[in-house]
């Protein structure tokens, strides 16, 4: 939490007052895959680990919409692969407080 101060002519808002507190809220990480692998028909299952999963409006492998997903919990979600080419891909979960960022962790691979 921090606070909100305007500056006009060089004279600054009060500060510590609570309707000029502002929270940043993290977007999502994805920590983990399972399983990394699936087929390129798609239709795997695969349980997202991370955090901040709350309000969830998109999961992506690669630039594709899952086929489906569930969010479990703030840290878990069960997503199905959409069909994709053989190779790796990011998964990547929106949240209105953003996208998680890319990283290893996230790379699920189409056989």
């Amino acid at each position: 939490t921090v606070d909100v101060t305007a500056t006009v002519s060089a004279k600054s808002s009060a500060k510590n007052r609570p309707a000029d507190q502002f929270t940043y809220k993290p977007p999502p990480t994805v920590t983990l895959l399972s399983p990394k692998k699936g087929s390129a028909a798609g239709g795997t299952a695969v349980t997202i680990t991370g955090t901040n999963f709350t309000g969830v409006t998109t999961v992506k492998f690669g630039s594709t919409n899952a086929a489906s997903y569930e969010v479990n919990s703030a840290t878990s979600i069960t997503a199905v692969s959409p069909a994709g080419t053989t190779g790796t891909v990011d998964l990547t979960v929106t949240t209105p407080n953003g996208t998680s960022a890319i990283s290893t962790a996230d790379h699920f691979t189409y056989d």
